[in-house]
């Protein structure tokens, strides 16, 4: 059984769970980032009637530096400090239902929220007012910006995971729980990880001989990178149940 890559439009999480997620548009995200840019503008107007009020005089390199500061404020420091924090979500994203991910699924770390705010600033919208990011975000078929490709990240809009639409898997076998937290669970993809979970939910509506057949060719595929063996005369089924259930408790 090949395992199951996916769509463009799903994201499969290192749970083996299906997200269906919609990678976000440009329109959506482009109102997403005018909000964030319109919250950052009106805190820095209010700082700088502050700079006014205190009487200080701004001559010409005083201004350069301000405009400079400000512009590493609004395009690097507010969105990586909000994409870390909140785990992918700034104010204008939070408004529009978007989340920054992992390509994997996987939250967004600190790294990979510098490195899009980076290339936000001076590939993607800084220096050539954002006509990279519309021709990048249009050929890329899950809409990412030059600063998502280099980080390994998608912009998503959010929505109820797919697996909680599929029939409840199996119960794992309680006699099978010891020989389960021993396992090295290191070397299961997460795409092989996915089918097995796939067969198990489907496995009711599936023929005896091909039940019997995938489930065996998927409990060898997985056996191959998963140790210990099981202990001798356990099915493909328990088998698969139980590695997917000591996967997704760990």
């Amino acid at each position: 059984m090949e395992p199951h890559r996916g769509t463009d439009s799903v994201v499969v999480t290192g749970e083996a769970v299906e997200l269906d997620l919609v990678p976000a548009k440009l329109p959506t995200r482009a109102l997403a980032l005018a909000l964030d840019l319109a919250i950052v503008g009106a805190l820095l107007v209010a700082a700088l009637i502050g700079v006014v009020v205190a009487g200080v005089e701004v001559d010409d390199a005083l201004a350069i530096t301000i405009g400079v500061s400000l512009s590493v404020l609004a395009f690097v420091v507010w969105p990586t400090a909000w994409e870390t924090l909140t785990r992918g979500r700034s104010p204008g994203k939070v408004a529009f239902g978007l989340r920054v991910v992992s390509d994997d699924g996987g939250p967004i770390r600190f790294r990979q929220a510098l490195v899009r705010a980076l290339a936000g600033l001076f590939l993607d919208f800084g220096l050539v007012s954002g006509v990279v990011a519309i021709v990048v975000s249009a050929c890329s078929r899950r809409a990412q910006r030059v600063g998502d490709l280099l980080a390994g990240t998608i912009v998503l809009r959010e929505r109820v995971p797919r697996s909680t639409r599929h029939p409840v898997l199996p119960t794992p076998d309680p006699a099978l729980a010891g020989w389960a937290s021993t396992l090295q669970l290191s070397g299961l993809p997460d795409d092989l990880a996915l089918a097995a979970r796939q067969f198990l939910a489907r496995a009711p509506q599936l023929e005896p001989g091909v039940r019997r057949t995938l489930g065996e060719q998927l409990a060898t595929d997985v056996a191959a990178r998963v140790a210990p063996a099981p202990p001798s005369g356990t099915g493909a089924e328990p088998y698969l149940t139980a590695v997917l259930a000591e996967r997704r408790s760990r």
